[in-house]
Order: structure tokens, then C-alpha cells, then sequence
């Protein structure tokens, strides 16, 4: 008897857009909803950051007047389940980026091109468990009857759709190196999706421990491309995002 074959599972990009959709948070309104979203997670649910210096109820600093923004919407609901920031270079400076206020070794990236990457957060409601960290284990669910169906690919779908973000924002402004200090669970979650920093010197005690890092970003979609292939061709456009910031490292190398 001849049995059909089961049909192939959905691919990550499909999953991505059934499920969401990133905002560019490119207006003063927008700006607020992620600054609301960051005060829930720094504030709040993590005691990050200190409420009191917030009255407002919106977390944000200085630098978010020279990094661009994202918001990742949940599309069966419109609630904001994500964003996170770029912090742009300040005229070439070697040592303008919060990254180098905890990490005093000077890793391998060239100031004018180089981006921190910082704000990356997921919102509680869409993550399992009360307990759960700010970044839940990859294979967590994170959606109650309201929020639509459970899937156990939804967290790192979060995750892979905030770092395509990332990529794109980069292209853009001619980014083509990253640092950032993150959370070892952080880490943990990308380095499963075959997304890898270097670290950049020992851990540090910056709101509990982090883990300073950076990445020349062609180098890291390259090995993405060796690990997981569909990653890449997620993160990459296909590969035309990475065609992209390969012209831009050309430009910043001139």
C-alpha cells in the first residue's frame, strides 16, 4: 500500500512571517513603544535597571539619540514582542560606544564601521514560564490563549528575526563590525542557531554577569552559512543582505 509522504515541515522563514513582522522604530512614537517595552524588561521583570530613574515608565539613555531601533510585533495579536537597538559609531572614536565602559581590551574592529549591539529583549508575555530568564531556553513556547497557537520554534524565530534586523539596520549604515555584552544565556540561545561572538576579554559583573563580545559580521553570516544554511538564507536575504554588507566594508575600507 502506497502512503502518502508527510508534508515537509514549514520552513523558518515561514514560520517568521505567519508569526511576525519587524517595525523600523523610526518616528518619536515608535521610539516610545520601545523605550515602554525596555522599561517593562529592565525595570520591571529584571531589576536592570532602576525604576525610579524612569518616571516616565520608558527606559532609554543617550545613546538612543545615535542608534537606530526595531520592534518585533507579534502579527496574530499586534503586540510588540520584541526590539532591540544599534548604537551607530560617533565620528570613528575608539572608545565612544557603552561597550567600552566594561570592556577595557581593545578587540580587533575598526571604530568607524563598528556597531554596539544593545537593548535585545523579548517580552515576558512570550515566554513560558513566569521563572523564565529574559532569554527562555531555545525551546521554549511562550504563548498563552490569547497570544495564538503554542510552537516550540517560536523563541528562536524571535531571536534569528531580531538579528535579521540587526543585519539590515547594518547594511544600511555601513556597519560591517559588532560588540556587544550579553547575556551568557543570550549567547547560549544564537549559539545554537549557529550565530557566534568572540569573546572580548573575561566575563564582567555589568548587571550581573556578561560576557563582552564582538563579531566581523561578514565573518559570522559566512559560518552561519557552514552550520545552518536556512538560517542563513534567512538572515541573508537569500544572500543579498549579505552582498550588501560585503559593499559596505569595501566602502569603509577606502
Amino acid at each position: 500500500m502506497t502512503t502518502n509522504p508527510s508534508p515537509a515541515p514549514p520552513s523558518l522563514a515561514e514560520v517568521y512571517e505567519q508569526y511576525f513582522t519587524m517595525v523600523r522604530a523610526d518616528t518619536p512614537a515608535l521610539r516610545e513603544v520601545a523605550f515602554r517595552l525596555r522599561y517593562q524588561v529592565y525595570c520591571v521583570e529584571n531589576a536592570f535597571e532602576d525604576p525610579s530613574h524612569f518616571p516616565d515608565r520608558m527606559e532609554y539613555d543617550a545613546y538612543d539619540r545615535r542608534a537606530v531601533h526595531a520592534l518585533l510585533v507579534h502579527r496574530p495579536t499586534g503586540n510588540v514582542a520584541g526590539t532591540v537597538r544599534l548604537i551607530l559609531p560617533d565620528g570613528g572614536r575608539p572608545t565612544d560606544l557603552p561597550f567600552h565602559s566594561v570592556c577595557r581590551n581593545r578587540a580587533p574592529f575598526p571604530p568607524g564601521s563598528t556597531a554596539e549591539i544593545s537593548r535585545f529583549a523579548i517580552s515576558k508575555d512570550f515566554r513560558r514560564r513566569q521563572s523564565d530568564g529574559l532569554y527562555p531556553d531555545e525551546h521554549s513556547v511562550a504563548h498563552d490563549d490569547t497570544s495564538g497557537p503554542t510552537d516550540q520554534r517560536l523563541i528562536p524565530t524571535m531571536a534569528i528575526g531580531l538579528m535579521r534586523e540587526i543585519a539590515r539596520m547594518s547594511a544600511e549604515q555601513g556597519v560591517t563590525h559588532w560588540c556587544a555584552v550579553m547575556m551568557p544565556a543570550l549567547l547560549r540561545l544564537l549559539g545554537r542557531l549557529g550565530i557566534h561572538f568572540h569573546p572580548a576579554g573575561p566575563p564582567v559583573q555589568y548587571h550581573g554577569r556578561r560576557q563582552p563580545c564582538y563579531r566581523d559580521g561578514i565573518e559570522l553570516l559566512e559560518q552561519v552559512r557552514t552550520e545552518q544554511p536556512g538560517i542563513w538564507a534567512f538572515l541573508s536575504d537569500e544572500g543579498r543582505l549579505f552582498s550588501a554588507r560585503e559593499t559596505a566594508r569595501a566602502s569603509a575600507n577606502r
